[in-house]
């Protein structure tokens, strides 16, 4: 059964929703199926759980709102219906005139290009998937849709909280205006008090005003069919080269941030901070990756291909996230040394591509290794094909790296799934690590969903990053 029925029981009885997360998703089939649920109950709409491709037999016409996988779903449709219209939405082509349905379906980003030629129709129903992407309500995206008219207004999302209590609040008030006050009183009552003087009271009371509009479906509960996941951090210790040039850019780094600081102040010295972190945890990954010339080895890099070899040799295949896209340079080289053969996908990687890449890789035994950005894979891919992942670098928000497992641990994945994060120790990465768990118990408590608090980091934590 795809659906689970608290689900559909739930929906009905409430006019406005944060939806938070759904976990349910099998090639794009699900996900798409799952967020028409709703309208199960209006008329001239149907509704179907359970064996849906005995419906796709018979059905004459379908509707497609999803990103990354339109034609991907296309060409499995027709496989099995070939006599089925399929109608596809893009980004920015959102238009009545496309077919007859009382359904305007697309992704988040199209309300942006002219908000006004939507704001004149009355909705029925706006649902607003992946609303994190509204997180900020000075946004065009965010201030776009709620200006649209509707009568009720849904909010679906895997991440309700990725960096601060704001996005929270920007969620709430697409769907519940002013039920959360304004962002103001918001910050002033409940996110200062939470995030900065970790307020159990003000926590507890914001609980309260979310929970009875929040219904939160996690894996474990709708997934039980899938093997064990296992997570294991290894750590490596930097060659002395390496060591050298990171201890050197620390205290150049430090004692520069500390003027900066003194002179211009915390707020406005944002920009050399992140780049000095930056700095940091490339030389973790690589000291090439920024310093031109260098002929020194890497002891993550020596110990990422040698968790690749026994990998291989034991007959898995590996998605290696990473979030620095050069650092792949570096990696390919050392792959095609050992005449292992892998596949790509980054940003500049087309979307008939990237459907490509992944059919092939789940397919073609040949293909060991899959080097994924974190940023442009680490969602709406369906690698099943794989059974171990590998996170080269930690990220700051623990549910990207989160996303980026789930790739290969969903529906579909008959092997236990291992899964291997790379931290370099006594360096800034074990920083960012501790930095996660610590901050991860807050929104845990918060919405039980993995994140972390980046962009609202203190003085103190900034500086202890550097300690």
């Amino acid at each position: 059964m795809i659906f689970q029925h608290p689900e559909l029981y739930f929906f009905p009885q409430y006019k406005n929703i944060v939806f938070s997360p759904f976990g349910v998703r099998e090639h794009g089939v699900s996900y798409w199926i799952y967020k028409a649920m709703h309208f199960a109950h209006i008329p001239g709409y149907s509704f179907f759980w359970g064996d849906w491709k005995n419906h796709l037999k018979t059905a004459k016409k379908i509707i497609i709102f999803d990103y990354g996988y339109q034609r991907g779903m296309e060409t499995y449709i027709h496989t099995i219906n070939p006599n089925c219209e399929v109608y596809l939405f893009y980004w920015n082509i959102i238009t009545p005139k496309r077919i007859n349905y009382k359904l305007f379906t697309d992704k988040e980003a199209i309300y942006s290009t002219d908000p006004a030629d939507c704001e004149k129709y009355n909705f029925k129903y706006i649902i607003a998937d992946e609303a994190q992407y509204l997180k900020n309500n000075a946004t065009k995206n965010a201030k776009a849709i709620k200006i649209l008219n509707a009568e009720t207004r849904f909010a679906l999302t895997g991440t309700p909280i990725e960096n601060s209590l704001a996005e929270l609040w920007s969620i709430f008030d697409l769907i519940m205006p002013g039920y959360l006050f304004s962002y103001k009183e918001f910050k002033s009552s409940y996110e200062m008090p939470i995030v900065k003087e970790q307020n159990h009271d003000a926590m507890e009371k914001l609980k309260m005003l979310i929970e009875p509009f929040v219904l939160r479906r996690t894996k474990k509960e709708v997934l039980t069919e899938l093997p064990e996941k296992t997570i294991t951090v290894l750590n490596n210790e930097m060659e002395e080269e390496q060591r050298n040039i990171y201890l050197s850019y620390l205290v150049q780094a430090k004692q520069e941030l500390q003027d900066e600081i003194t002179t211009n102040g915390y707020e406005r010295s944002q920009i050399k901070i992140l780049t000095a972190l930056t700095r940091l945890r490339q030389i973790c990954c690589h000291p090439g990756l920024f310093i031109e010339d260098y002929n020194g080895g890497s002891s993550k890099l020596d110990q990422c291909m040698e968790i690749i070899e026994d990998g291989i040799t034991a007959g898995h295949k590996i998605l290696l996230f990473s979030t620095y896209t050069s650092m792949f340079e570096i990696i390919e080289k050392e792959l095609n040394n050992r005449n292992i053969k892998y596949f790509k996908l980054t940003g500049s990687t087309k979307v008939d591509e990237r459907i490509e890449l992944v059919d092939e890789f789940n397919q073609n035994k040949e293909i060991s290794v899959f080097l994924i950005s974190l940023k442009a894979g680490g969602t709406g891919l369906n690698l099943i094909g794989a059974d171990m992942v590998i996170h080269y670098d930690p990220w700051w928000n623990l549910s990207a790296e989160n996303q980026a497992t789930d790739r290969a641990y969903r529906i579909g994945q008959k092997n236990n799934v291992q899964v291997y994060k790379l931290i370099t120790k006594d360096s800034i990465e074990e920083k960012i690590y501790e930095l996660q768990q610590r901050k991860a118990e807050l929104t845990d408590n918060m919405l039980n969903t993995q994140t972390t608090f980046i962009n609202k980091l203190s003085k103190d934590d900034i500086i202890n990053l550097f300690s």
